[in-house]
């Protein structure tokens, strides 16, 4: 049996934080704070403007780093120049919150200023997260800026959200939250900034389903969907179209995800066939149910008249279902949670239920499983590849599945 090894196994992990001047970057301190302590290099560098917002002090407190400012650019205390020795640093850099004087002057290659002379001094890829009023976002010009800039592959754009801005505006032009930039800059780091999935339709099921015995009661299991959301940050980050098929869910869509909400496993039967013609993989990440209650009342059961014996019937066989029906240019991958030994039950599912990869994950080991945002799993395909992946978090377990499968096509 040949062992595939990640191409992301090794990496640096130095992130450039670069602040423009808006409201938006007060919420820039907690992603530096964030990146920190997930153990993340920090370096911050504050544009004239943003001084009035934020000061350096804070910046450099969080990051454990001097914050830089105009002010060290124009200053020779450095043995290099600083814009060189920071753009060279850098693994990555994040522009929070993107303003429209900073978008126009990228575009058009200009370099005033320690950030965008630091930009065009570096190789790297350059994370944007804009910002402003949404009659300044809607504009022509800063429209035709921002698809201008994207044309160049080393640009990675967040979209912006609605909701009430600063100015009492409500619409579109609000930054992305800090949570969802920190998801995005630990995949760049993992990818560094490739786009291998471009063009490629991935459908995803996730979470638990439920099979009601009345309104209240039902058959479940703990899962939380974690790691089908992951999958689907990791895919979009790497340029597909992502479908997700989701349970019941306590988090967030990411924005440019197409999600589907079901209840039971024959909901998910339903939906997952009628996407699986136009995907190109298919990750059955769900806990999809074993059984439901053979009766359902319409209306809650007195403690009472609960049967002792619960009579039960099997769901839908969801995967076995996809297996039969894919055609030979799609990839479906199953998902085994297990304990003990996760390893025999994970290759009889591959085999019997005709999966071309399966993730053998264990539920008995802390952190990791339902509920958790770390895991660790073992990827096997049916033509004896294998690769343990060690604990850690599931969307850089979800990168690590992306990069099987496609050395696998390599």
């Amino acid at each position: 049996m040949s062992n595939l090894q990640s191409s992301s196994e090794i990496r640096n992990n130095r992130v450039l934080v670069c602040v423009g001047g808006g409201i938006a970057a007060y919420k820039v301190c907690e992603v530096v704070s964030t990146l920190f302590k997930s153990g993340v290099e920090v370096k911050v560098i504050l544009t004239r403007s943003a001084q009035e917002f934020i000061t350096p002090l804070t910046l450099a407190t969080l990051s454990r780093h001097p914050a830089y400012t105009d002010n060290d650019f124009w200053q020779p205390t450095h043995s290099r120049p600083l814009h060189i020795e920071l753009g060279e640093w850098a693994d990555l850099i994040v522009i929070a919150p993107l303003t429209a004087n900073t978008l126009a002057k990228l575009t058009y290659g200009m370099a005033d200023n320690l950030l965008t002379n630091t930009v065009l001094a570096s190789t790297c890829p350059v994370l944007l997260a804009p910002a402003m009023n949404t009659d300044m976002w809607e504009q022509l010009t800063v429209q035709r800026n921002w698809q201008q800039l994207l044309i160049d592959s080393r640009y990675h754009g967040m979209s912006t959200a609605s909701g009430l801005l600063a100015c009492d505006r409500v619409g579109a032009g609000r930054m992305a939250e800090p949570p969802e930039i920190v998801t995005r800059v630990h995949s760049l780091l993992h990818t560094g900034g490739k786009r291998d999935l471009v063009g490629k339709r991935i459908l995803i099921s996730t979470g638990g389903t439920r099979e009601y015995l009345d309104p209240v009661r039902f058959i479940g299991n703990p899962s939380t969907g974690k790691m089908g959301l992951a999958l689907a940050q990791a895919a979009l980050h790497r340029g597909a179209n992502v479908t997700l098929v989701h349970g019941v869910a306590s988090w967030d869509v990411p924005l440019g995800v197409q999600a589907i909400p079901v209840i039971s496993a024959e909901e998910m039967q339903q939906v997952m066939l009628e996407y699986l013609p136009n995907a190109d993989v298919i990750i059955m990440s769900a806990a999809v149910a074993d059984v439901k209650p053979k009766d359902y009342s319409s209306e809650k059961l007195p403690k009472r008249s609960l049967p002792q014996a619960l009579p039960l019937e099997p769901v839908p066989d969801i995967v076995a279902q996809l297996a039969q029906l894919k055609q030979a240019h799609q990839l479906l991958i199953g998902f085994a949670a297990q304990t003990g030994d996760i390893i025999t039950p994970a290759k009889e599912k591959l085999q019997s239920k005709k999966l071309d990869v399966i993730v053998a994950n264990p539920i008995d080991q802390p952190d990791s499983g339902f509920g958790s945002n770390n895991n660790q799993a073992i990827f096997l395909d049916g033509q004896g590849h294998k690769l343990e992946i060690a604990h850690c978090s599931k969307l850089e377990m979800a990168h690590h599945l992306f990069d099987f499968v496609m050395s696998r096509d390599a």
